[in-house]
């Protein structure tokens, strides 16, 4: 039976990252996506934005690894020339009885180690962005978008030259332990195998959970629940009305961020996501949707015209976190949870993920160091 090092499942861009990083370490790295390419679902079906990490509860996973893995992010872009524009966001209240949560929202990024946010009136507002609605912002010049596909593309490049092999259009059909080794039986392009691998990491996004299940005896307790989250994307036609990312201050009681407006690295505006809990996978975009992107949007947006949406894409968010359930961080476990050497699962990777994603590897590169 062949054998490698480490095995990761999962061909996005935290699964790639995690990839880069132990290969650079010197481990012998084979990554299995199920796909026919790379960051097929989760990672290419986002806003492709830079997070400055505002949101996010102080002291949280996502708080930590977004702020660290924006540095990370904007540092390696840089330095292999990934597309990505630092091109700032503002977080605007539309209504006066909006602006307390402009200052909670402020509090909470400077406790998280955000602290070039600016407070904007209606005028620096106008100056700034002279069709949108606003009485009072909180500017984000450290928030961006990047290239997704160019950086995962650098990242498998990356891992590659260090000794890495990419397996796509490769199922994972079983998991068990042998000793110390792990045994993965797979087929790739029809052709079904097993190898061993001393170390496993579970990068499987939307399919996380699933795959710790396939674990031989592995305690299914501690598997979170999985909830589908999907979120909606609409493209906007004709002139682009904006120079920088609009964000209304999310409603309270939302498991998202509110429809905003995003920018593409060719100059394209789109709106999105709304998020909607789903029982199955499904990338559908149903036209009907529009009729409320306009309400909404118009809040921000008055002149936005009708006839000038059009249905783009839609994304899944692995969220572990429920319609009505409170916050819930991001899931690394480690042999501290369940006391196999050498395994580590990443459940919940939904947003700031592809933000965070270098610092994810960080941390899952520490997690395995020991073993």
């Amino acid at each position: 039976m062949e054998r490698v090092e480490l095995a990761i499942i999962g061909g996005g861009v935290v699964g790639l990252a995690a990839a880069r990083a132990m290969a650079q370490a010197g481990r012998e790295t084979f990554i299995l996506e199920q796909h026919q390419q790379i960051g097929f679902e989760t990672s290419s079906r986002n806003s492709e934005v830079i997070h400055a990490g505002i949101y996010y509860p102080t002291g949280s996973l996502k708080a930590q690894l977004c702020v660290r893995g924006k540095t990370l992010l904007y540092d390696y872009c840089a330095q292999q020339q990934i597309p990505h524009q630092r091109c700032g966001k503002l977080i605007v209240a539309c209504e006066a009885d909006e602006e307390p949560q402009l200052a909670e929202i402020e509090q909470r990024a400077r406790a998280n180690g955000v602290a070039d946010l600016k407070r904007l009136d209606a005028s620096a507002i106008h100056a700034l962005e002279p069709e949108l609605n606003a009485c009072s912002a909180l500017w984000s010049p450290s928030t961006g978008i990047v290239d997704s596909h160019a950086l995962m593309q650098s990242c498998q490049f990356d891992a590659e030259r260090q000794g890495a092999m990419l397996l796509l259009d490769t199922q994972v059909v079983s998991l068990a332990r042998d000793g110390s080794d792990f045994i993965i039986g797979a087929i790739t392009a029809g052709e079904e195998y097993e190898f061993a691998c001393s170390q496993l990491v579970n990068c499987g996004g939307l399919h996380a959970q699933a795959l710790a299940s396939m674990l031989e005896g592995y305690d299914l307790n501690l598997i979170p629940p999985l909830h589908y989250c999907k979120g909606h994307y609409f493209s906007l036609s004709g002139a682009r009305p904006f120079s920088h990312l609009i964000y209304p201050v999310p409603e309270r009681n939302t498991t998202g961020l509110g429809v905003h407006a995003t920018l593409t690295l060719d100059g394209q505006v789109r709106f999105g996501p709304d998020t909607l809990y789903i029982d199955s996978i499904d990338y559908g975009v149903p036209a009907d949707l529009a009729d409320s992107y306009y309400r909404t949007i118009r809040r921000y947006y008055p002149a936005l015209a009708d006839g000038s949406l059009q249905a783009d894409y839609a994304g899944i968010r692995p969220k572990l976190q429920g319609p009505d359930d409170p916050f819930t961080d991001f899931c690394l476990q480690g042999t501290d949870v369940h006391g196999i050497p050498g395994l580590v699962h990443a459940f919940g990777i939904e947003s700031p993920g592809l933000t965070a994603s270098l610092a994810i590897a960080e941390q899952i590169a520490a997690m395995l160091k020991t073993h």
